[in-house]
C-alpha cells in the first residue's frame, strides 16, 4: 500500500512537471511569434505612452529575427517574413549596443534626411508642421519602480505640484499625426546636423523630445544612432493596462482611462 501511494505521488509530481513544461513551451511560442508583453519604464514617449503603461507588442508586424526570441536565441540570419515599418509607427526594438529593449517612434525611413532646427523636425528638407495642442499636465511625483521625477517646463515646481509641458500635434508626410512635448527651448538636441538614414536602418525619436535619448545621438557617442532592421521586435498598437505606482497591487494607482487605449 505504501509503495502504491509513493508511486501515485511520484506520478502526480511528474504530471505537474510535464504540465508546467508544456505551459512554458506554449507561452514561449506565443511570445516569440505573436505578442510580447512590454512595460513602459521611462517618460521618453509621453504623452503617447506613460510610465507604467503595459502593452502587448505585435510581433507579426515586421517579421522575425534573432531578437524575436528571448535572449536573442532564434537562429535566424537577418529577417524572415519581414515587412517594412511605416513612418510614425511606435516600435519596440533591441538597442544595438546596450542589449536592452527600447520603444520609440519611427521618424526616418531608409534614404530619408532628418534634422532638428530650433526644436522643429525637418524631414527631407521640409519642416514638419506642428500645431499647438494645449498643455500636458501631470503631478510632480516619483514615477514607476525607478521613482524618477518628471521634468517640467514650468519649473520650479514643488513635489506634488502641477508639472506642465507644452504639447504640439506633429503631422508627418502621409497624413499621420501624433503629439510631442516640449520642456525647454534650446535643448542640446533641438539643433542637430543633417542625418541621412542608411539603407536597411531606421531613425527613431521619442515624443517627449527633450527627455529622449534616441537616434539624434549617434551610437559612437553612446546613443542610439540608426537602428538596423534586424533589431526590430514589433509594433505597439494598444495599451492594455496602466498603473502609476510601483506595483500592480496598488489598485489606487490604476489609470482606468488608459485601459485598451490605442497607440497612435
Amino acid at each position: 500500500m505504501a509503495r502504491m501511494k509513493t508511486a501515485q505521488k511520484d506520478g502526480g509530481i511528474w504530471e505537474t512537471v510535464k504540465t508546467v513544461f508544456w505551459a512554458l513551451v506554449i507561452a514561449g511560442i506565443f511570445r516569440t511569434l505573436f505578442f510580447q508583453p512590454f512595460w513602459i519604464p521611462s517618460g521618453s514617449m509621453k504623452d503617447t505612452l506613460l510610465i507604467g503603461d503595459f502593452l502587448f507588442v505585435n510581433k507579426m508586424a515586421y517579421g522575425y529575427s534573432r531578437y524575436s526570441c528571448p535572449f536573442a536565441l532564434c537562429p535566424i540570419p537577418g529577417r524572415i517574413m519581414g515587412s517594412e515599418p511605416e513612418r510614425g509607427d511606435v516600435v519596440v526594438f533591441r538597442h544595438p549596443t546596450r542589449d536592452v529593449d527600447f520603444i520609440k517612434r519611427v521618424i526616418g525611413l531608409p534614404g530619408d534626411t532628418v534634422q532638428m532646427q530650433g526644436g522643429q523636425l525637418i524631414l527631407n528638407g521640409q519642416p514638419v508642421p506642428q500645431t499647438p495642442n494645449g498643455v500636458f499636465t501631470e503631478p510632480k511625483l516619483p514615477q514607476g519602480p525607478a521613482r524618477s521625477m518628471p521634468r517640467c517646463a514650468n519649473e520650479p515646481v514643488a513635489e506634488g505640484g502641477a508639472c506642465e509641458k507644452p504639447r504640439f500635434t506633429e503631422e508627418l508626410p502621409g497624413g499621420r499625426s501624433h503629439d510631442v512635448l516640449n520642456i525647454l527651448d534650446n535643448w542640446p538636441l533641438d539643433d542637430t546636423p543633417v542625418f541621412t538614414v542608411p539603407e536597411g536602418t531606421y531613425f527613431f525619436m521619442g515624443d517627449n523630445r527633450d527627455n529622449s535619448e534616441d537616434s539624434r545621438v549617434p551610437a559612437i557617442a553612446g546613443g542610439l544612432g540608426f537602428v538596423p532592421a534586424e533589431y526590430l521586435i514589433g509594433r505597439a498598437d494598444r495599451v492594455m493596462f496602466s498603473a502609476a505606482g510601483t506595483s500592480l497591487l496598488y489598485f489606487w494607482t490604476w489609470r482606468p482611462d488608459r485601459f485598451f487605449h490605442a497607440v497612435r
